[in-house]
């Protein structure tokens, strides 16, 4: 399936997840994130901010402040994406073609490079192979700073077998999934 057809199908699928739905899968991707070794290792968190159906990461944030973490939370500046560290979901606006919330400031920018990041996309196979929402932002910060922890979380039908990907996608360390449900 190209990327093009499989972003349909999938928004398909998460456009049809009731918000009670959504929050209990995400209630549930949160607490196998926390098992992890990769979070508990983390200083700090870079995370994005959910949007339409993705799973929800401000409890996520919350959780990761409650534990000691530092969270950063991703800025589009031009064409490139940096994360900006946040203490609080003050300052966040709705920024963009998309209107994604993103800080309103241009900094701090984060300077943790081991930093755990979240991924978001929209497909994902067992290799970590992702399929995101086409700009690129996270294979090309990847590129440049590829020593950062990876850990996708995604719904059950998120999850294919295989994925065709670019030589330019960087796949993911750690894939979740709510299957478990």
């Amino acid at each position: 399936m190209d990327k093009k057809a499989l972003r349909r199908e999938i928004g398909a699928k998460k456009r049809a997840l009731s918000a009670a739905e959504i929050e209990a899968r995400s209630a549930v991707l949160a607490k196998m994130l926390y098992a992890t070794e990769q979070y508990r290792a983390a200083r700090s968190l870079y995370a994005y901010l959910s949007f339409n159906q993705e799973v929800r990461t401000n409890p996520i944030i919350q959780r990761a402040w409650a534990d000691g973490k530092r969270v950063a939370v991703p800025k589009v500046v031009g064409d490139e994406m940096v994360f900006i560290w946040i203490d609080s979901f003050e300052g966040l606006a709705p920024q963009g073609a998309f209107h994604i919330m993103e800080p309103i400031e241009d900094g701090p920018i984060a300077d943790d490079s081991t930093a755990l990041i979240l991924m978001p996309g929209l497909a994902f196979d067992p290799q970590g192979h992702r399929v995101g929402y086409g700009g690129g932002y996270y294979d090309r910060y990847l590129a440049e700073q590829p020593h950062h922890p990876t850990v996708a979380l995604c719904y059950d039908f998120q999850l294919y077998d295989h994925l065709d990907v670019d030589d330019y996608d960087v796949p993911v360390d750690v894939v979740i999934t709510d299957s478990t449900l």
